[in-house]
């Protein structure tokens, strides 16, 4: 099996090296093409407007200045012999839960393999709920493996990707795996944090508040939030069909 390896955090993060550990589990066919610096937030956009360039850093190993969705289209068009079987995007620096899968570039990784018609999961580990030893991927390095080998036996479908988060605890605290469908927060929990620097000018970050909320059953930031792990699947049809027969109506009385 050939299996693609990207993410949005960067060539040198340590989730892609976690992911690798685990892709290695599953096939020595292993490429990664992954950005040359962190594009988080960067979502499903492509490199237009600038030139992409494409830098060789190891043995199947290459570093893109672009997207996550670059990185994709680089590797299936001009960098790998032949069509990969399997794209895997993360694992993630936090999670991608709920309304995360709008911005984040790991998952928009997920949705152009799945564009070109390729098996593809986004892998994030989630982080800043109950763990107080900082960021670490063990949890996803134990029980990743296991679940793509399962997710590989399945049927995706057309324009269907799958969103996997691990929770934010100690692997053996797991509580199991569930199919869960794609939350909403509570409220808005993006901010914008104004400072100043050294001339006295102000300048600003976008970040997110850490709150729980009450998620309900059966959605990833339940799943999330009661230490399983979160298996959702996505598509790419954004289309909400229910109110698409109220909208052909209100069109005809114009």
């Amino acid at each position: 099996m050939r299996i693609l390896l990207t993410n949005d955090d960067g060539i040198y993060s340590p989730g892609l090296e976690s992911l690798e550990k685990i892709a290695r589990q599953l096939s020595d066919d292993i490429w990664v093409v992954a950005p040359e610096s962190e594009q988080s937030g960067a979502s499903h956009s492509l490199s237009l407007a600038d030139p992409i360039r494409l830098r060789q850093i190891g043995e199947r190993r290459f570093s893109v200045q672009g997207t996550p969705t670059d990185c994709v289209v680089m590797a299936v068009r001009k960098i790998m012999p032949a069509e990969p079987d399997l794209v895997l995007s993360g694992i993630n620096r936090g999670q991608n839960l709920a309304d995360d899968v709008t911005y984040s570039g790991t998952v928009a990784a997920a949705m152009e393999g799945t564009a070109l018609g390729f098996k593809s999961i986004a892998l994030s580990q989630v982080s800043g709920i109950f763990n107080k030893r900082g960021l670490v991927f063990d949890v996803a390095e134990t029980h990743g493996a296991k679940v793509i080998r399962k997710l590989c036996e399945l049927e995706f479908g057309p324009g269907v990707l799958i969103n996997v988060n691990f929770p934010d605890c100690r692997p053996e605290e797991v509580r199991g795996y569930e199919a869960t469908r794609q939350g909403k927060r509570d409220q808005n929990l993006l901010l914008v944090d104004e400072r100043t620097d050294t001339r006295g000018r102000p300048y600003y970050w976008l970040g997110f508040k850490r709150e729980r909320g009450n998620a309900p059953d059966g959605t990833d930031l339940k799943a999330a939030f009661e230490k399983r792990i979160s298996v959702t699947p996505l598509h790419m049809n954004l289309t909400q069909l229910e109110a698409l027969e109220p909208l052909r109506l209100t069109l005809e009385g114009m």
